[in-house]
């Protein structure tokens, strides 16, 4: 099982960034151009769950359900029930550093599959790709949680 572990702080309460996160809509304004997302179904995030949405990488779809766990005010994890990858479970945690600052830790645990998909994911989820990919979610929630 591959990790990828990501930390940033926000100059903001911790209720201001876990209400970003929590607001599902966000997840178009955290993925980066030039990919695309697709938004199929999405409740609001709670206990249980279930968002279904396609990737675009370039002319590929990446077609994705995911179910939320362990919600709370300190954060969440979504877990990839159908899509490309053999497993990924996305932890999103929300710590207090002060009444005005919060640190952000995404913990990934994942595992590509064999075959054409396989091959897509590693490309697509590699190392450097997640590093650009939480650096642009970085910077797009530092700018909407002011």
């Amino acid at each position: 099982m591959k990790t990828f572990d990501f930390e940033f702080t926000v100059p903001a309460s911790q209720k201001v960034v876990r209400d970003f996160h929590h607001d599902t809509s966000v997840l178009r304004i955290l993925t980066p151009p030039p990919t695309i997302m697709q938004v199929h179904s999405m409740e609001p995030l709670a206990e249980g769950s279930i968002s279904r949405f396609t990737i675009w990488a370039g002319p590929i779809p990446l077609k994705w359900e995911a179910t939320h766990r362990d919600v709370s005010d300190a954060g969440f994890t979504d877990v990839q029930t159908d899509g490309p990858m053999k497993s990924w479970s996305h932890t999103h945690r929300f710590v207090e550093v002060s009444s005005n600052e919060t640190k952000v830790i995404e913990h990934i645990e994942y595992e590509h599959g064999g075959g054409f998909w396989g091959v897509v994911t590693r490309l697509f989820f590699a190392p450097p790709a997640l590093k650009a990919l939480f650096t642009y979610r970085k910077f797009q929630t530092r700018r909407h949680c002011r």
